[in-house]
């Protein structure tokens, strides 16, 4: 390159929910969720809690402060620390890479002394029985004990590509042991409404199948339509 980039790069201001809107998406299941989104908004399932959650209890829900890394990088991680917010989801995206941990037990450590509610990263980990000691909810692809680099350069509060998503600064994280859902700003009103009616049909299959019920409706009714089963 003609010029070196500038080794970081930060949003300060964006959108944040408020803590009436955070509190609604508190202790809702993932699928719940992302039922509400119409089926979207999940990461790819390879981002999972760390160790599967046996030693972690990994639920969260939170608004997301992104920080941008190259691979093998972790720059914008660790300055990202200096923008936190209590409650805050840290995601650290690191391009997928795998090569290498995208935060060990030290990061995570500092992450929880400064309010956080989680991190979630696109990459590994390292040092998980220091991570299981600080106890703060990670969701990652796996476990690598190669560390990285803090040369940068990295971005803080811009738009993520992660696992799938696109993740801005103030999107409301919802995580739990299957998985993690992105909830846009822009929607979280939308959404918390949208949860009502979920819970409402959720409740009454769970009746029903408490009950007994042994096939679903919607394929007992396409069963009995000509018009939408051929029998050979």
């Amino acid at each position: 390159m003609i010029e070196e980039p500038t080794p970081l790069t930060v949003l300060n201001n964006f959108p944040r929910p408020t803590k009436a809107q955070v509190t609604a998406f508190r202790g809702v299941p993932t699928g719940f969720v992302a039922d509400a989104l119409g089926g979207g908004g999940t990461l790819a399932s390879s981002i999972r809690p760390v160790g599967e959650g046996r030693d972690v209890t990994c639920v969260a829900a939170g608004p997301a402060l992104t920080a941008i890394n190259g691979p093998a990088d972790i720059l914008a991680t660790v300055a990202a620390l200096n923008f936190i917010e209590p409650g805050d989801i840290l995601i650290a995206s690191v391009d997928g890479h795998q090569g290498c941990s995208a935060a060990g037990d030290r990061v995570i450590g500092m992450l929880r002394n400064a309010g956080g509610a989680a991190f979630i990263t696109d990459g590994p980990v390292r040092d998980y029985p220091g991570i299981v000691e600080v106890g703060l909810p990670v969701w990652c692809t796996g476990l690598n004990p190669a560390s990285p680099f803090t040369s940068g350069p990295g971005q803080i509060g811009i738009t993520a590509q992660v696992a799938g998503q696109s993740i801005n600064s103030g999107d409301m994280i919802v995580a739990d042991q299957d998985g993690v859902v992105v909830v846009p700003f822009a929607r979280i009103d939308e959404i918390t409404q949208r949860l009502e009616h979920i819970r409402a049909l959720e409740a009454d299959l769970d009746a029903e199948v408490a009950a007994g019920r042994k096939v679903s409706q919607t394929a007992m009714d396409m069963l009995a339509d000509a018009r939408s089963t051929t029998y050979l």
